[in-house]
């Protein structure tokens, strides 16, 4: 069993890895204002961002669903790690050597299994690579020279080849360390009859499967002999790093133009990436030996950041079958906030063919030339009847009817009514206007009954900055968007006092709990305390306030106040009058207090000259004198 990884090397990652570096492998960011980043939310489906970055603080929080939390935990939970392979893994990225408390560290024994897995590929994709020079992979060269692939092209893929015999990778990975079980749970190697492992892809060309951070999660093998049996293509199976309905190949590659341009290009197969990069299309992704899902689609919005102006272009076959697909993405549509188009090759051709046939510049053409989405749906569906007759118009318009409904733009949706309307052949003004009524009855039907998919079963949720905080902050535990004026001033101080403590210290840790009318607010007031106050803020002063927390209810309140922007564009202006206002509203409610237990000594008829009426007296003279003064002096008169 792994020992613990010391401390100080865990603060070396957390150090050494930026958060939005490692954010970013994953999604767009964009500025969000106060030096932190925004972008969609990877936990859950939404619509506008409400996933916050703070580099500063090495902090993330989700305005939305209330995950939060810093380096660690977002790879964490994001990869289905735990901590030490999370730790593991962000130390190789940094170049970092980490050390255990319990005995020596024994490289490839103390890793976790994913970690252990990803090497895995690693070292099987460079024994490919290398296996394609071969002179058994002629085979293989040919066929990537049949299709307009040269040496360079195979090399910035990493094209690879399997060699033909029963196990010519598992002895290579053995020689690297490698367990036979490791090698069949990662899906390189399958269980022979005698219950050995034997190589899973052999005589093959081999094409690496990477994840959006580049690390190689699988791969799909393409047969080159005939007298191979197997499929045309074979993937690699299900395995704890690969799941073919959340991977698309060339995402690695693409991520940075997809988000730059705000387009993404899908296609259907391995060459037809390669093609499309090589002709300047390179955006281009593929599904990988699955249709185009909900959880591919989850990918591209967070790189795409549900912008109006972004597009994505399917990519299909003039065929029937391509026709079918399709009209299978326009099913999944209402999804994207991008405009969805298509791009039909000419002939039956696909990109790679295409290219080959026609050159670079054909490529271009056929992602240029594509067209909205909603147009080929209305022109496919209205081709299938007999527009001679009157029952075929009818059929048509009723066919077509909840297509355009569908549509999400108000504007475009009446212009596609009356494009139905002409595509249809409607001859009489009642007919048109009776179509273009149903159109849009349907479309507020739609809205009033079915919310949008990446809003269903969200609560409503305020902006970051705003005087409430998110819906929910956890599952369980109080509401932390509390919503009166003082807890907004409570809210704001502590947002101060975990980002900005030079400039609420030392007077924020003279202040008491009771202070903080809220009880969420309380309970981080305590935990600041806790871990030191401000006073004693250092470079791992947040991380010691989170661990502080007695749970990970008050852990997510931390992070949330960490990460969300205080209400003002220069905080070092504004703190002195939050920390000023926080004691007025405390000097006041104690002023009522006293107000109150004097009525009631008046009630009670106890006399004027009573000590206890004497130190009241006192009290509230003092409370008063205090307020004036802060209201004269302000900060300088805490």
């Amino acid at each position: 069993m792994a020992g613990r990884i010391r401390d100080e090397d865990v603060k070396a990652v957390r150090d050494a890895v930026p958060i939005d570096a490692v954010v970013s492998e994953y999604l767009q960011l964009r500025p969000a204002g106060g030096g932190n980043l925004k972008g969609l939310c990877p936990f859950h489906d939404e619509k506008s961002p409400s996933f916050q970055v703070s580099p500063a603080k090495g902090l993330y929080h989700c305005f939305g669903c209330g995950e939060g939390g810093d380096t660690l935990a977002f790879v964490m939970k994001l990869d289905h790690l735990s901590f030490t392979e999370a730790v593991e893994r962000l130390a190789g990225q940094a170049g970092i050597t980490l050390r255990y408390e319990e005995g020596s560290h024994v490289p490839g024994r103390q890793q976790g299994e994913r970690i252990r897995l990803v090497e895995a590929h690693r070292a099987a994709a460079a024994f490919y690579v290398e296996q394609l020079g071969s002179a058994e992979a002629e085979i293989g060269r040919k066929f990537l020279a049949g299709r307009g692939f040269d040496q360079a092209a195979a090399e910035h893929f990493g094209v690879g080849y399997a060699p033909a015999g029963w196990d010519h990778l598992v002895r290579f990975l053995r020689g690297k360390g490698f367990s036979d079980k490791e090698l069949i749970v990662s899906g390189l190697a399958s269980e022979s009859r005698r219950g050995g492992a034997i190589d899973r892809f052999r005589g093959r060309l081999i094409w690496p499967i990477r994840d959006i951070t580049g690390e190689v999660i699988g791969f799909g093998a393409r047969k080159l002999r005939e007298d191979d049996q197997g499929p045309k293509y074979l993937n690699t199976p299900d395995t704890p790093l690969y799941r073919k309905s959340q991977v698309l190949y060339g995402i690695d590659l693409a991520k940075k133009e997809i988000a730059r341009t705000g387009r993404a290009v899908v296609v259907e197969g391995y060459t037809d990436v390669m093609a499309c990069h090589l002709a300047g299309v390179t955006t281009a992704i593929a599904t990988c030996g699955t249709a185009f899902g909900g959880d591919h689609i989850k990918i591209l919005r967070r790189l795409l950041m549900d912008n109006a102006l972004a597009e994505v272009v399917f990519t299909f076959d003039g065929d029937d079958a391509g026709q079918k697909a399709a009209l299978r993405a326009f099913e999944d549509d209402q999804k994207f906030a991008a405009e969805t188009s298509i791009a039909i090759t000419p002939g039956g051709m696909d990109p790679c063919e295409l290219r080959l046939a026609e050159g670079d510049a054909a490529v271009q053409r056929l992602i240029d030339g594509r067209t909205p989405l909603f147009a080929f749906a209305l022109r496919s569906i209205v081709a299938r009847y007999n527009l001679d007759t009157d029952e075929g118009r009818v059929a048509a318009v009723d066919a077509a009817v909840p297509v355009v409904a569908a549509i999400k733009n108000q504007s475009l949706r009446d212009r596609y009514a009356i494009r139905l309307i002409g595509m249809a052949g409607i001859a009489t003004q009642s007919e048109e206007q009776s179509i273009i009524r149903r159109v849009r009855a349907m479309s507020r039907a739609r809205a009033a009954g079915n919310a949008p998919v990446a809003d269903r079963g969200r609560p409503p949720r305020p902006g970051p900055g705003a005087s409430a905080g998110p819906a929910r902050a956890t599952a369980s535990g109080p509401r932390l968007d509390l919503r009166s004026p003082a807890h907004r001033l409570e809210r704001e101080l502590l947002k101060l006092a975990l980002q900005f403590p030079h400039l609420v210290s030392p007077a924020f840790d003279a202040y008491g709990e009771d202070e903080f009318t809220g009880p969420p607010y309380a309970a981080v007031r305590r935990v600041i305390a806790q871990a030191g106050g401000t006073d004693h803020a250092d470079p791992d002063y947040l991380t010691r306030v989170r661990e502080a927390a007695p749970d990970d209810t008050v852990r997510t309140w931390v992070t949330e106040l960490a990460v969300e922007p205080v209400m003002h564009k220069a905080p070092e202006f504004y703190a002195g009058a939050v920390l000023v206002d926080v004691r007025l509203n405390a000097v006041s409610r104690r002023v009522a207090e006293v107000q109150a237990a004097h009525a009631r000594l008046d009630a009670q008829g106890v006399p004027q000259e009573a000590p206890e009426r004497v130190t009241l007296r006192d009290e509230l003279w003092a409370l008063q004198s205090y307020g004036r003064r802060l209201r004269q002096l302000g900060a300088a008169g805490l």
